[in-house]
């Protein structure tokens, strides 16, 4: 065989094999903590890789997400076939979100509204309720779950699968065109430090040790994170205060403490969604504002110098 053609046949394969590896790898950090029947969670980040792999590699690696989903669902999961139904839901619910996003016109820059907006609505919420209802039913046929228990069994997965795509995929994506700073100012060092541990200590109190209902006190942070250091500070921030509210709901801590578990999902939901929506939309407005500044500058730089050379 000509190793011309060999060679993008093994990246191909070993793109495909990493996909796998990263998919089962985060849906065990997820189960750590598993609400209903040890397979069910608040945050499945595994949902969030799928995507990200789709838009960056192509849905050509969509083998890998299938592999990943079908080994993890093999530990917890009820007989193998329910597995492949479990495992196939799992792969069309990223895919259908991809060509979602692509039908939408999204780019993986996420430097517009435009763009922020279909990554919530068309590939979180919209794309999962695939996964969602295939997993669940799956459970139910099985008989590893009652009837009465799907609606609340679907929320949670639901949710979990939504809120993957809303914080994993921005965090890679953002992660992929991530630099570090050269000469950066002392004082922006400083103001990350802050702003991490400032997002970090009011979200642990708010969702795991004061019972009032105060989430609304971490937005000031993702307004900042948004405002001051764009797409990576703003999917930094979201992904961090999503993980401590998801442990928290987990736990029935703080604002989740005393809820049913239907309750808790749909308040989750809406934070996280509320929060993630706020972080890309507002480093959408502040990455568009500032490309049109530039833009700008550079229309009057270039205009005064043809008027210059005019009066020359």
């Amino acid at each position: 065989m000509d190793r011309t053609r060999l060679r993008p046949q093994a990246v191909t394969v070993l793109t495909v094999l990493a996909v796998a590896a990263c998919y089962y790898a985060t849906a065990r950090l997820g189960l750590l903590q598993p609400l209903v029947r040890g397979q069910v969670t608040a945050l499945w980040p595994s949902t969030g890789i799928a995507v990200a792999a789709l838009l960056l590699f192509g849905l050509r690696v969509w083998p890998g997400i299938a592999l990943g989903a079908f080994l993890v669902n093999l530990t917890i999961g009820p007989s193998p076939p329910y597995v492949l139904v479990i495992a196939a839901g799992n792969t069309l619910a990223p895919l259908c979100s991809v060509l979602l996003l692509r039908r939408a016109g999204f780019r993986n820059e996420l430097d517009r509204l435009r763009d922020a907006l279909a990554l919530v609505f068309l590939g979180a919420l919209a794309g999962m309720l695939i996964s969602s209802a295939t997993g669940v039913g799956a459970l139910v046929a099985s008989g590893a779950l009652r009837a009465a228990e799907f609606w609340p069994t679907w929320s949670v997965w639901w949710t979990g699968d939504a809120i993957g795509v809303m914080v994993v995929t921005p965090f890679l994506l953002a992660l992929r065109r991530a630099r570090l700073p050269s000469g950066a100012d002392p004082a922006d060092w400083a103001e990350a430090a802050v702003l991490t541990v400032g997002a970090g200590a009011v979200t642990v109190l708010v969702t795991g040790v004061i019972g009032a209902p105060l989430l609304f006190l971490v937005f000031p942070f993702l307004v900042w994170a948004a405002f001051r250091f764009e797409r990576g500070g703003a999917a930094c921030c979201a992904l961090g205060v999503t993980v401590f509210a998801a442990l928290g709901a987990g736990r029935g801590t703080g604002p989740f403490a005393h809820h049913s578990l239907l309750t808790n999902m749909i308040t989750l939901q809406a934070f996280i969604g509320t929060a993630a929506l706020t972080s890309l939309v507002m480093a959408a407005v502040v990455t568009e504002r500032r490309a049109t500044y530039r833009e700008i500058k550079r229309l009057c730089a270039q205009l005064s110098g043809k008027v210059d050379r005019q009066d020359l």
